[in-house]
């Protein structure tokens, strides 16, 4: 497994606990890093999408909000909310990561971690949403 998936889900596992235990940021940072010891390289990206989710948040529940039809975030699993959140983040402030590679990484880890509808879903709406960016890469 790559470095940026690795840490996209440090990333992810560190959001859900939060959604779960509502837990401050800091807080559950250390606790993860304190039990499983991540490289530098690893903290480094996984910390970097956890602080520009926590900056941008409400932007980004705003989009999610907008795009996903009869989905209110409170209904969204809590691991799928997660997905998306550190997804939306990468599309619209990681300017060296195509679309694409967010999109996919996105759609593993929601096959890993997700329901059985997760994957389509978060897909659905990260492609509505990486249409609404037309003049970012979409590919590598």
């Amino acid at each position: 497994m790559g470095t940026r998936r690795k840490s996209r889900e440090i990333a992810i596992q560190i959001l859900y606990q939060l959604e779960i235990n509502e837990t401050d940021i800091d807080d559950a940072v250390s606790t993860y890093w304190d039990a499983y010891d991540p490289s530098p390289d690893l903290k480094e990206f996984s910390s970097h999408i956890l602080k520009g989710v926590f900056r941008h948040r409400k932007e980004i529940d705003a989009l999610i909000s907008k795009t996903s039809n009869h989905w209110s975030l409170r209904r969204m699993p809590p691991v799928d909310r997660s997905i998306l959140r550190a997804a939306i983040f990468e599309i619209l402030y990681c300017p060296d990561i195509p679309i694409k590679v967010s999109i996919d990484e996105a759609i593993e880890l929601a096959k890993k971690y997700g329901t059985e509808k997760s994957s389509a879903f978060i897909n659905g709406i990260l492609d509505k949403i990486a249409h609404q960016y037309p003049d970012k890469k979409l590919s590598a």
